[in-house]
């Protein structure tokens, strides 16, 4: 598993991390019930707190990314295609609400947003 923190981010490392981490699960690039680095692993690897990774895998585990199995360790949940949709789906209308308010405080009109984003979609 490959995890780049960016010092200069914007993002906190957690962030940064259960980004790629999710990523790496929705691309398939980490297969279901593929084991993860311990919390002491990663932490150590990543040259951050054990209290940061803690973090990182507990919400990952809320959302259902991935599982803690008692004295195992952390594995890739099983894909449930509709909640990783519905998670997917959330993070895009997000996505498009801060773009819009972007839009917005750079003094775009909706017509030209709505420009904007078809560009996108025709690309």
């Amino acid at each position: 598993m490959k995890i780049v923190i960016k010092n200069k981010s914007e993002l906190p490392i957690y962030e940064q991390i259960e980004n790629q981490i999710k990523s790496q699960i929705l691309e398939g690039k980490t297969a279901e019930n593929e084991q993860l680095p311990s919390i002491r692993q990663l932490a150590r690897d990543l040259k951050i707190s054990v209290i940061t990774t803690t973090r990182v895998y507990n919400d990952l585990a809320e959302e259902g990314f991935i599982i803690s199995v008692a004295g195992k360790g952390y594995f890739v949940a099983p894909r449930n295609n509709e909640l990783l949709r519905e998670r997917m789906l959330c993070e895009m209308e997000e996505s498009l609400e801060n773009a819009v308010t972007h839009g917005r405080n750079a003094g775009l009109s909706d017509k030209e947003i709505i420009d904007a984003l078809k560009k996108f979609l025709e690309e």
